[in-house]
């Protein structure tokens, strides 16, 4: 597994930032921002600690798939971290097997920080090998089009 991180810089406050990526006063403002991966992206469950979540997409035969994590932990307006521990593959969860070995308990995490008016978002990612280039390519846009949206 394959360690990546990004940073943007936003000019806007910590807690609209948090809400706005997470979605949560409105799941839209997490689905724009995360379109950028996938047209369809979304999630259904709870962003509180201990709780599953499950990352979602429409693939272009029309068939649900997408990630089965639980929120390790969550410090409102601090940090927020995922864990990864199986796939969603046409409505069926799967957790085990060799296609979820190979990134289980991945972690995904997010620090918000802020000084003098500007915060940064850093993302910390564990990904396998078949996705580097794809997160390295598309992970700045999709920070690029949060921070868009944060600062309207």
């Amino acid at each position: 597994m394959k360690k990546l991180q990004f940073k943007v810089s936003i000019n806007a406050p910590v807690p609209k930032i948090y809400d706005f990526m997470l979605g949560i006063n409105s799941k839209s403002t997490y689905e724009q921002w995360t379109s950028l991966f996938n047209p369809t992206s979304s999630y259904e469950g709870s962003w509180d600690k201990g709780s599953k979540i499950l990352f979602i997409g429409v693939d272009e035969n029309g068939e649900r798939g997408g990630m089965v994590s639980r929120i390790a932990e969550n410090i409102p307006n601090r940090f927020v971290s995922i864990q990864h521990y199986g796939l969603l593959n046409a409505d069926k969860e799967i957790t085990e097997g060799p296609e979820v070995e190979k990134w289980a308990n991945g972690f995904e995490n997010y620090t918000f920080e802020e000084n003098n008016g500007t915060a940064t978002v850093t993302v910390d990612l564990d990904i396998t090998e078949d996705f580097l280039a794809y997160m390295n390519q598309t992970y700045p846009k999709a920070l690029d089009k949060l921070k868009e949206i944060c600062e309207k």
